[in-house]
C-alpha cells in the first residue's frame, strides 16, 4: 500500500491499473506489427479516447493534475470501459484528490453502541453482525459466528471477514463460490484504500494479507471494487450441510461507516430449518460418572 500512495495518488493508480486492462481490440483500435511492451492500451491511446491531451492524461497518472473534471472523469470512464460501480468509485477518486481532507468519524472506529448491539442479539435466530470499515466484527450473535465455521475459536481481535476469507484454514471449504466471495472481499477494500486511505487499522490490514496470502495479492492487482450489498450466499457448512441465505447490508447511522449483515431464509425450507440449527447452543458432551473409591 505505501508503494502505491508513493508512485502517485488513488486516482492514477486506478488509471494505470485498469488501462493495463484494455487492450486495443476491445476499443475497436487497430495495432501496428511492432512489439507492445504491454498488452493493455498505451497512455496516449487512451488520451485519444477520451478527447484529451497526453500531457493533461500524464499528469493525472502521475498525481499531478489535482482538478478533474467532471466530463474528463466521465470520458475516462468511458474510454476504460467501466461499468456504473467502477465509475462511480472514479468519481469518489477524483472528488477525494481534490478534497484531501477526510471527513472526521462520527464515533469510535473499534467499538460498537450499545443499543446496535442489543440489536444484533435480538435478530435471533437470523445470522447477524457488525462490520467497521476494515470489515472488523464488533459484534455477532451465536448463528451469525457459527456460520463462518471455526471463527469462534479465533480471538476476539483477529475476528475479521478479510482475515476469515483469506486465511482460515476452513474458508475455502465453507464457501460455495469462495473465488467471488474473495474477489467481492477485495473490492470492499480496494475501494476503501481509494478513497479513505487513512481509516484507522487499514493499512496494517492489507500489510498482512498481501504478506501472508498469494491470493489476496493476486487479486489486490486486478482493482476490482465491486460491491456485494445484497444477494445470496451459499455454504458447505461442517454442522448443517450445504445452505443458501439471502443477505442484507446496511450502514448503520451514527457511526462511521459501520455495517449491519443480516442473513435470512424464507420460513418453511429446508435452509431456514437449518438456520435455526445454527442458533441452537452447542451440545455439550455428558461428563463422566464419578468412579467409586474402593473401601
Amino acid at each position: 500500500m505505501a508503494r502505491e500512495q508513493q508512485s502517485g495518488s488513488g486516482l492514477g493508480f486506478f488509471l494505470r491499473t485498469r488501462r493495463a486492462q484494455v487492450t486495443p481490440e476491445d476499443v475497436g483500435l487497430v495495432t501496428g506489427a511492432g512489439p507492445r511492451r504491454s498488452p493493455g492500451l498505451r497512455r496516449e491511446e487512451l488520451a485519444a479516447l477520451a478527447g484529451i491531451s497526453m500531457d493533461y492524461y500524464s499528469r493525472l497518472e502521475r498525481g499531478q493534475e489535482t482538478n478533474p473534471s467532471s466530463p474528463v472523469v466521465d470520458a475516462l470512464a468511458r474510454a476504460l470501459r467501466l461499468d456504473a460501480h467502477e465509475h462511480e468509485h472514479l468519481r469518489d477518486l477524483a472528488e477525494h484528490v481534490v478534497w484531501t481532507a477526510p471527513k472526521a468519524p462520527t464515533g469510535p472506529e473499534g467499538t460498537v453502541r450499545t443499543d446496535f448491539a442489543v440489536l444484533v442479539a435480538s435478530l435471533r435466530p437470523n445470522p447477524a453482525y457488525v462490520l467497521n470499515r476494515t470489515l472488523d466484527v464488533l459484534a455477532s450473535n451465536p448463528s451469525g459466528l457459527r456460520l463462518y465455521a471455526g471463527s469462534e475459536n479465533w480471538p476476539t481481535g483477529r475476528l475479521n471477514a478479510a482475515r476469515y476469507i483469506f486465511l482460515h484454514p476452513e474458508a475455502p471449504k465453507l464457501f460455495a463460490d469462495w473465488a467471488g466471495q474473495a474477489r467481492s472481499c477485495v473490492g470492499v477494500v480496494r475501494a476503501l484504500a481509494g478513497i479513505q486511505p487513512d481509516t484507522p487499522g487499514l493499512a496494517r490490514l492489507i500489510d498482512e494479507l498481501l504478506f501472508e496470502s498469494p491470493d489476496f495479492a493476486d487479486m489486490w492487482k486486478q482493482y476490482d471494487v465491486q460491491p456485494h450489498s445484497t444477494g445470496d450466499k451459499s455454504f458447505h457448512h461442517p454442522e448443517v450441510g450445504d445452505i443458501t441465505l439471502g443477505f442484507k447490508s446496511m450502514v448503520l447511522d451514527g457511526t462511521p461507516g459501520h455495517r449491519l449483515v443480516v442473513f435470512y431464509a424464507e420460513p418453511g425450507t429446508p435452509d431456514h430449518d437449518k438456520m435455526l440449527l445454527l442458533d441452537k447452543p452447542v451440545s455439550q458432551p455428558a461428563p463422566e460418572p464419578a468412579k467409586k473409591k474402593r473401601s
